[in-house]
């Protein structure tokens, strides 16, 4: 069971990453390069600052809300650039594979790598 869970986390990192690159096709779509660059960096940013689990502004709420507005503005955005199939995908993607997170199995797989080593 406990490769099943690492498998479901390796799947959320994808999505994260996936939710960066939808925001660069987005970037490049509303604004050439320059654009293409700064979405995906703001998008690591604010995982990094509010949503990711060592987030230094993070809480239980603020992480579910930001992870919320990460993945649904990826996927409006890849809609807006005319990738409508892939907007739907990252959107079922995003909702299937964060959800079988919350599995309790899976948190305390998290759970278990966060605690300190015994001494």
């Amino acid at each position: 069971m406990a490769a099943l869970g690492w498998m479901v986390l390796a799947l959320v990192f994808l999505d994260e990453v996936l939710a960066a690159v939808a925001a660069g096709v987005w970037g490049s779509h509303a604004g050439g390069w320059p654009l293409a660059v700064l979405a995906p960096v703001v998008v690591v940013a604010v995982w990094w600052a509010f949503a990711s689990p060592r987030a230094r502004w993070g809480g239980p709420v603020v992480r579910r809300v930001v992870k919320v507005l990460v993945f649904g503005l990826a996927s409006v955005g890849l809609w807006v650039a005319g990738h409508h199939g892939w907007a739907l995908a990252l959107l079922v993607f995003s909702v299937v594979v964060n959800g079988l997170a919350q599995l309790p199995s899976i948190r305390g797989l998290v759970a278990e790598q966060e605690r300190p080593p015994a001494s």
